[in-house]
């Protein structure tokens, strides 16, 4: 059971992308649409039910210019906490809200989101535990789970293309937290969709998960995702490149591996401090059994000189990761800035509000808008915390979740 405390958080953190946007009687609701003949590719959510989507219309110059943006939501690593993830919105269609708040970067409104305003919009619902990217069944004769995150993303591509995408003379290819790195791994995929002759190209938004060392010095994450792609068979849909590279190719979920195979122009953004890794990567309970860093994941002025130095550490180990990326891609860009939030493209406050963050007096919107469209030089790194004070930290909601079954609540609703 959670408690009262636990289940405040949880609300307060699903209402996040509601609570920082506009008021309700000027949000964009837009109905989900199921792929109907998605059977026909083996595509399922883990419980069976239809994968599904949202599309909102574009209108005007962006008729033909197709925004996609994958749903984030975690993982599930194992048996247990998939047949729970099966039970909720995360693993099946059935328990979705059938209506979807579009905002940030979704938003319909062009003094909010003016480089993508009237594009067709489409926001994929995450419904297979392993960022659209699994392709196997678990049946033991009592339970049975479809890990089918690839035949999701191939059925919404294909049930698309008929309607428009096939068309695209420009596209872009976004997601969030879990959403952002399916943005890793299928990006260079989405180019074979679409004309030759079409402007494709990738945004990942919180998705750039590192392979680091725990407080303890546990590699934490990686033995995660060990799990994870063993269960779901992820690996034979990850880059051939890259995993016949790698002495482990399990690793290649990692986008600091993956990075160097992409060769579709690809902007990464990303909080230094990103909330999910900081208390997942860095300090996942196994790591602080204690609760030393309790406070200081409460409030990062509350945190000691030490656990700062940590915190900075980490920061410059996401740094050196990105470090050929920020000095040799010419087509890429990057908007890191020194906060502690995780998702910042799908609330207009963050995304391109008047007091949203900014680097080199820069809004992320304005940042992607002139990377895409060749504006202007979109590298942006933020100087380490605390200088940066247009941030809007989320770290209090996070602390709460504890995990269990080889995942965490937190993991399961918002990564």
């Amino acid at each position: 059971m959670m408690s009262d405390a636990t289940l405040f958080s949880l609300l307060l953190l699903m209402c996040v992308p509601w609570c920082l946007s506009s008021s309700p009687d000027k949000q964009l609701l837009v109905n989900m649409t199921l792929v109907q003949n998605a059977s026909a590719f083996g595509a399922y959510c883990l419980d069976g039910s239809l994968p599904a989507y949202h599309l909102h219309r574009g209108f005007g110059a962006g008729e033909n210019n197709w925004l996609l943006q994958f749903e984030g939501g975690g993982w599930c690593n194992n048996v247990a906490s998939c047949l729970d993830r099966a039970k909720t919105h995360r693993g099946s269609t059935l328990y979705m809200d059938k209506m979807e708040v579009f905002a940030g970067i979704l938003s319909n409104n062009a003094s909010r989101n003016p480089d993508f305003y009237n594009w067709n919009r489409v926001k994929i619902r995450y419904c297979d535990g392993a960022s659209f990217s699994g392709n196997s069944i678990f049946d033991d004769g009592t339970s049975l789970l479809y890990f089918r995150g690839q035949k999701i993303w191939e059925a919404i591509i294909v049930d698309l293309l008929p309607k428009g995408l096939s068309d695209a003379k420009k596209a872009l290819l976004g997601g969030c937290s879990a959403g952002g790195l399916a943005v890793y791994l299928h990006c260079d995929n989405f180019t074979n969709y679409l004309p030759t002759n079409a402007s494709v190209k990738c945004f990942s938004d919180a998705g750039f998960f590192l392979d680091a060392r725990d407080i303890m010095l546990n590699n934490t994450m990686r033995a995660f995702y060990r799990n994870l792609t063993s269960l779901q068979g992820v690996v034979d849909n990850m880059d051939k490149n890259c995993t016949m590279s790698e002495y482990y190719p399990e690793l290649c979920i990692f986008p600091q591996y993956a990075l160097q195979y992409i060769g579709t122009p690809l902007f990464i953004l990303n909080a230094a401090y990103d909330v999910y890794q900081f208390h997942h990567t860095l300090v996942p309970s196994s790591a602080d059994p204690h609760g030393v860093w309790d406070y200081c994941k409460q409030n990062p002025a509350a945190c000691s000189p030490n656990q700062i130095d940590v915190l900075q550490g980490f920061r410059q180990e996401m740094l050196y990761a990105l470090r050929f990326f920020i000095e040799y891609s010419d087509q890429g860009g990057l908007f890191i800035n020194s906060c502690f939030a995780h998702c910042q493209s799908e609330s207009e406050d963050t995304w391109s509000g008047a007091d949203s963050p900014r680097v080199n007096n820069k809004t992320i919107a304005e940042a992607v808008g002139d990377w895409y469209f060749g504006r202007s030089a979109a590298k942006e790194i933020d100087c380490a915390y605390p200088c940066d004070n247009t941030c809007h930290n989320l770290i209090g909601l996070h602390s709460s979740f504890k995990h269990y079954n080889g995942t965490s609540r937190l993991e399961q609703l918002t990564a």
